[in-house]
Order: C-alpha cells, then sequence, then structure tokens
C-alpha cells in the first residue's frame, strides 16, 4: 500500500469541507434522520442501548454514500440513510457492529491489567468518579490503555465497512487490510486527528470566552452544538476520500 505524508491528512479535512459545502442541507438531513433514528432504535426493550452501536457500521455506509452522490453531482436525499439496510453485505455489516462494541468491551477489560481494575469500576459504575480520584490520577493508566487497545481496534474497523460493502470483502479479510491501510498512512492519520481535535478544542475555548464577555453560559452551548454538528458532519464526509485515495472510487471497484 501506497505510504501518505502527513499533509494528506490535511487534504483529506479539506475535501471533507469541500463535499459538506456542496450539500450542506442535505447533508444536515441526514445527519439529524440518523440521529432521531437512532434516539427511537433505544426505545426498543432490552436491545435498545446495545442497537445503535452494533448499527455504527450499517449507518456509516449512508455517509459514504453520501459523499459518493455529492462526488457524482447527484442529490443527497434521507433514504439514503437506508444504504447499509439494503446492502448485499448487511449482514456482515452487522457482524462489524458486533466487533465495535466487543472491541470497545475488551479494551477497557485490558485496563485491569495495568491499575487493578480501577477504571473499569468506574465504567461499569461500582465507583463514583470523584475529584480526588482525578487529583490522585488512578484513572489515567487504565484510560491510557484503554485508549491504546481500542485505537488498535479502530484502525481494523476504520475501513472496514466500505470494504465489506463496495468490495464485497469477507469482515476478517476487510479487518485485516483495514488495519495495514491505516498503519501504512499513520503520518497522514497522526496529523488528520490532531486536526481535528485541536478545531474542537478553539470552538470551545472561543465559546468560553463569548460566553465571559458576554455574561450568559448559554453563549456556550448556542456556539458548542451547531459547531460540533457541523465539524460531526464534515468529519463523516471526510471519511469518503481517506477510502478513496488509498482503495480508488468505488465505481472503479464494480
Amino acid at each position: 500500500m501506497e505510504k501518505l505524508n502527513a499533509i494528506t491528512g490535511w487534504l483529506w479535512i479539506k475535501e471533507g469541507g469541500r463535499l459538506f459545502r456542496r450539500q450542506p442541507a442535505e447533508l444536515l438531513t441526514l445527519f439529524f434522520a440518523y440521529m432521531f433514528l437512532s434516539l427511537g432504535i433505544t426505545l426498543i426493550p432490552i436491545v435498545g442501548e446495545l442497537l445503535p452501536l452494533v448499527l455504527i457500521p450499517v449507518f456509516s455506509m449512508a455517509f459514504m454514500e453520501a459523499s459518493r452522490h455529492i462526488e457524482q453531482e447527484k442529490k443527497v436525499y434521507p433514504n439514503l440513510l437506508l444504504t447499509g439496510f439494503r446492502s448485499p453485505a448487511f449482514i456482515n455489516l452487522l457482524l462489524l457492529g458486533l466487533l465495535y462494541v466487543l472491541s470497545a468491551g475488551l479494551a477497557v477489560l485490558a485496563s485491569s491489567l495495568v491499575d487493578g481494575g480501577e477504571f473499569l469500576s468506574f465504567v461499569i459504575g461500582q465507583k463514583p468518579i470523584d475529584a480526588q480520584s482525578i487529583k490522585d490520577g488512578v484513572l489515567m493508566p487504565g484510560m491510557l490503555t484503554t485508549n491504546l487497545v481500542y485505537l488498535l481496534a479502530i484502525m481494523g474497523l476504520w475501513y472496514a465497512a466500505p470494504l465489506v460493502a463496495w468490495k464485497r470483502m469477507s469482515v476478517g479479510k476487510a479487518v485485516f487490510y483495514s488495519f495495514f491501510a491505516v498503519k501504512s498512512a499513520g503520518k497522514a492519520f497522526t496529523l488528520y486527528g490532531l486536526v481535528w481535535f485541536l478545531l474542537l478544542l478553539v470552538i470551545a475555548m472561543i465559546s468560553v470566552v463569548i460566553a465571559l464577555i458576554v455574561g450568559q453560559a448559554i453563549v456556550v452551548v448556542l456556539i458548542v452544538v451547531p459547531a460540533s454538528v457541523v465539524l460531526t458532519v464534515v468529519i463523516y464526509t471526510s471519511f469518503y476520500p481517506t477510502y478513496t485515495k488509498i482503495f480508488g472510487y468505488p465505481d472503479e471497484q464494480e
């Protein structure tokens, strides 16, 4: 696989922004439809809490397909939200969703190897998070271990959904190719993640400063919430160029 330089990560973000600017209202409508449907799913008895997590790969194909539509100068409609459900690879997308949940669980469990279960106890609610625990840093080793293990899982799952849906790969093969594709583009992904983190941080800081000047805490909400929604959608659209840069355009695969 081609090794990409760091600046490619910034180009992915720019491309995600370009896709968003071409159909902002349509993409925001798709996003709110996703949020509304996910909220409805949580109301399902017993499985409602986990199902939205399991369906992440299924719903992710809606935004990949929306980005593809924009690239081809097609209109984005809310019915694209059902793209993953209609895919012949639907079962494999669900299996990927189960891997998401399993990976998160294993990442938290792995923290017990370094802190004797301190972080796990906080996650499952056996211990409350208090100022003293944060001050003493008892959570830090477990948090770092969890993040490291989950990062490895995310590397394997990053491209897995489109590889399963568009290239008809098996789940195992898709995870394998995804992991090494992300590893190969490590510099680009490092800058990609760092820029998104800094953007979110800047928005939060600006909103706090404005709130202090105006004297109204509600200003933070009025700025952060809309900005976060827009940034989230742009993050979703930026997934598409990260895929096409490495694996090519979907039409080239059919």
